[in-house]
């Protein structure tokens, strides 16, 4: 079934048809306004209430046909998630940092969402996949500890938000117990301190010469600052791992894990959750406390971040994460191909075309109950919902390859 999905106009996205969420959904809703003072930040597919996709042809919620025929999920599924499809699957354009993050476990989620429903509005864990459809800069994790410490030696501004104590600590014993003091000291450092300190750094680069700068991450610190100017956050790229991730590149955000997305254009798929505990790099509710305390404090170099999917065959690479709730593939198929089958998967799932298009030549066996027959073409842009089991042989167009990405389960 073809579905239309929701798009999030949130403050940091791509403005206009520069934004590949914009053209997607444009192509998938012709009759959307797309214009260039507005930001087109995520689209979503799936059935997160803040978001549901509809059917398109019927106007049903993708959820309330769930609700009707749950068999759609896959008996696998149902066991383990109950009645519920348990992936929220995006595309995210990124023009500005969003906020230095992490996602809380099952369990914690459960306690944030018990205390504060207001703030925590589910009970459910937000573990996260990331694949660049652009070259994606993020920070992810925690530097290795001899990259920190020689930030911590090579900027006194750095030191001085840290303190001095915490700093020296750190740097005698690189250690998670030090580097957490180093962190929620920064996190917590009094206004004045963070002014002085962001002040000074500024003044310092703008004397330096290009490689020196470099060396300090001259151009990431002073684009962090004119979008959050006065920020804290702006002095986490010294201890926090800053990738640039290619095309067809993914990471895997566990829980706990630290992270800020920073620019480009990505895939991504999550536990169906919305679950995020933030602190700097955004206007949005922080909760600095509850953040020092959730994180992992292990350290490692960036590349170790990166995660490797699963050639299952010629064309589709599976990347597949440590929880059951999600999965994807990236399916490539080149120009001169007459013919490719997705193969049946024992879980409803949520194709998404990308780039090129195909014909669709078989879709077997039919969606159960009254749902609308497939359309015949797909095109950029076209979302389509498989019920467990289903299988779709398409015949890409000979002008282009075809480029799709696809939500499941594997369990």
């Amino acid at each position: 079934m073809e579905l239309e999905c929701a798009v999030q106009k949130y403050a940091w996205g791509v403005r206009g048809f520069a934004s590949s969420v914009a053209q997607l959904a444009k192509a998938m809703q012709p009759e959307l306004e797309v214009t260039d003072d507005q930001p087109f930040a995520e689209l979503w597919m799936g059935t997160h209430p803040s978001g549901p996709s509809i059917i398109k042809g019927s106007g049903e919620a993708l959820l309330d046909y769930i609700k009707r025929q749950p068999g759609v999920l896959g008996f696998p599924v149902i066991e383990k998630f109950g009645e519920h499809l348990p992936f929220l699957f995006k595309v995210l354009s990124v023009n500005q940092a969003l906020s230095i993050q992490a996602h809380p476990t099952k369990s914690h989620a459960e306690e944030l969402h018990s205390a504060r429903p207001d703030v925590y509005k589910d009970p459910n864990h937000k573990p996260e996949m990331t694949i660049a459809l652009t070259p994606f800069q993020a920070l992810c994790g925690f530097r290795p500890g001899q990259e920190i410490a020689r930030h911590i030696r090579e900027l006194p501004e750095l030191k001085e938000v840290v303190g001095e104590e915490a700093a020296t600590n750190f740097t005698e014993n690189p250690g998670e117990e030090t580097l957490k003091k180093c962190f929620s000291n920064m996190m917590q450092a009094s206004p004045e301190t963070i002014s002085s300190a962001l002040t000074q750094l500024l003044e310092r680069f703008s004397k330096m010469d290009s490689g020196e700068g470099s060396e300090l991450l001259r151009e990431l610190f002073v684009r962090l600052h004119e979008k959050y100017p006065g920020d804290v956050g702006c002095f986490s790229i010294y201890l926090l791992n800053y990738l640039t991730l290619q095309p067809g590149e993914a990471m895997y955000l566990g829980p706990n894990v630290i992270h800020a997305y920073l620019l480009g254009d990505c895939i991504e798929c999550m536990a169906c959750s919305d679950n995020v505990v933030r602190a700097g790099l955004t206007p949005k509710y922080q909760d600095v406390t509850t953040l020092i305390e959730m994180l992992d404090y292990s350290m490692g170099p960036a590349e170790a971040r990166k995660f490797e999917g699963f050639k299952m065959d010629n064309y589709t690479i599976l990347y597949n994460p440590p929880v059951p709730d999600f999965a994807v593939d990236m399916i490539e198929v080149p120009t001169g191909v007459e013919q490719y089958t997705l193969r049946p998967v024992e879980s409803a799932s949520i194709l998404l075309v990308v780039e090129g298009g195909a014909g669709v030549a078989e879709a077997s066996p039919s969606a159960p109950g009254d749902a609308p027959s497939p359309p015949s073409t797909l095109q950029r842009g076209s979302v389509l919902f498989l019920a467990a089991g289903q299988s779709l042989t398409l015949r890409p167009h000979s002008d282009s390859q075809l480029l799709a990405f696809r939500a499941l389960c594997v369990l």
